[in-house]
């Protein structure tokens, strides 16, 4: 109880606001670069991607609290997602045939 006592009295309810109005920018963001498009496919794809991470990592850090987790369960947490990480990449190229399902001429 102690530990949870000494985690809560670290932070206040300010920080909490502000990580709420970053995400809510954030969100204002991708929204409007969606309606907008001023980039190629592509391109919007890496930004909102690279958005959508920043996004993450805010909810993961804050409202997760995992800024204030003990050291070596970062550890632990952070080498999952990078293991999910190399998972997706490892597939990505496969789901790519789903552009050519239909093309082949015969």
């Amino acid at each position: 109880m102690a530990h949870a006592e000494a985690v809560t009295g670290s932070h206040s309810n300010k920080q909490f606001y502000v990580v709420w109005a970053a995400l809510l920018v954030l969100t204002a963001i991708e929204v409007w670069l969606a309606y907008n498009q001023f980039f190629t496919p592509i391109h919007m794809l890496e930004i909102l991607l690279a958005l959508s991470i920043v996004k993450a990592g805010l909810i993961i850090a804050y409202f997760m609290h995992l800024k204030y987790e003990y050291g070596p369960m970062k550890i632990v947490l952070m080498s999952a997602l990078v293991a999910c990480l190399v998972l997706m990449f490892t597939f990505f190229p496969d789901a790519l045939r789903i552009l050519e399902l239909g093309t082949s001429t015969r």
